[in-house]
């Protein structure tokens, strides 16, 4: 979670540039290309945050919790009686400088563009086909799939008189109702980056995209069809010309290496990483929300805009299959280390520039 100053909510993080990943030629080109980009980005944020990603590996910020929202609202302060205090906000305060400092130093890169008119096309209409504008209470939302994004489009759509309550019954659309910015004029863009509220939420790397591939390949038919059916083909013998390959029953392993073979700048939004979909640095977000504090940092957003007191963020629903740890190590612990780690590379700047610690798989932990 990343937070304005006590008094300033206005200035946020300084905007800054943005990396691309776009990359011409075959497919193993592309594979080269993904992977050793990163390399390169994962030094300097090394040298820029004196040692973050070592602090990552050695599991020294797994303690650590999101900064804890500020303000003054009852509404802020009803979530906080539940909070502890202490040595956890020193922790908070560290890991948001952390973050603010990794962010600016990789913003401020003299080869990088430095705004959302810097970026290549496809980067461009990427990020603002992903970000949410409210007219009436001023904020842009960048909705990241798989990290409550469904429930925030609830709250948008409830400010905007389209909902009468988040909890209302019905089937999310994900387009109706909703304003995006790509949809706007270019100078009306310019002015909204500059005046409006901007927020996003991330989640862990792996876990999110352990949710989409449960989701989507384990309950999605049109996704076993669209992506399933090739990934089978694909990737397991002598089923390349098979008609009765359903793609119901792809393995964890065949994604990942599905996604090894893919540019990020052209995956589907639900296993892009955050970065490419948000761009956190060419895009100056004054609050960086954590799937971890989802309900605490909801509540603050909901205070920040100044939403009505009767508008609450939704309850996940009795339905929902979380992620949970021991079935993530299981996942990752299962995969071929050297899948592992090829694909890591693919999500180095959601692991370092949002300080997730990298997962532990190794023998002795696998183990247990």
């Amino acid at each position: 979670m990343m937070l304005p100053r006590r008094q300033d909510y206005g200035n946020g993080l300084r905007s800054g540039p943005v990396t691309s990943f776009r990359s011409a030629g075959s497919p193993s080109s592309v594979r080269r290309s993904s992977t050793v980009l990163p390399s390169v980005l994962t030094f300097l944020v090394v040298v820029a945050s004196g040692g973050l990603l070592l602090m990552i590996e050695k599991g020294m910020l797994n303690s650590m919790e999101t900064p804890s929202p500020r303000g003054n609202a009852r509404r802020l302060e009803l979530n906080r009686e539940s909070r502890t205090h202490g040595s956890d906000d020193v922790d908070s305060e560290i890991l948001q400088e952390i973050r603010n400092r990794t962010i600016r130093t990789m913003c401020s890169q003299k080869n990088m563009p430095h705004s959302i008119w810097s970026l290549s096309p496809l980067q461009r209409k990427t990020v603002l086909q992903h970000i949410l504008v409210n007219e009436e209470y001023r904020f842009l939302y960048c909705y990241v799939p798989k990290v409550a994004c469904s429930n925030w489009k609830r709250v948008l759509k409830v400010l905007s008189g389209a909902l009468k309550s988040v909890d209302v019954n019905i089937k999310m659309d994900h387009h109706s109702d909703l304003l995006f910015l790509s949809s706007l004029k270019p100078e009306e863009i310019r002015y909204r980056l500059k005046h409006y509220f901007k927020f996003m939420f991330v989640r862990e790397p792996m876990e999110r995209l352990l949710s989409a591939y449960r989701n989507k390949f384990g309950e999605i038919e049109s996704y076993q069809k669209k992506y399933g059916m090739e990934i089978v083909k694909r990737y397991r013998k002598g089923l390349a010309k098979d008609a009765s390959v359903k793609g119901d029953d792809v393995t964890f392993g065949e994604f990942v290496r599905y996604l090894l073979d893919e540019d990020v700048e052209h995956m589907n939004e639900h296993w892009m990483p955050v970065y490419n979909l948000c761009q956190p640095c060419a895009v100056s977000y004054n609050f960086i929300g954590s799937y971890e504090h989802l309900e605490r940092d909801s509540e603050y957003v909901l205070q920040r805009i100044g939403a009505p007191p009767f508008v609450h963020f939704p309850e996940r629903q009795t339905w929902y299959k979380p992620v949970t740890t021991e079935t993530l190590h299981y996942y990752l612990c299962t995969l071929p280390q050297k899948l592992l780690r090829e694909l890591l590379p693919k999500y180095i700047l959601d692991f370092s520039l949002f300080a997730y610690p990298f997962p532990n798989t190794t023998t002795e932990h696998c183990r247990h």
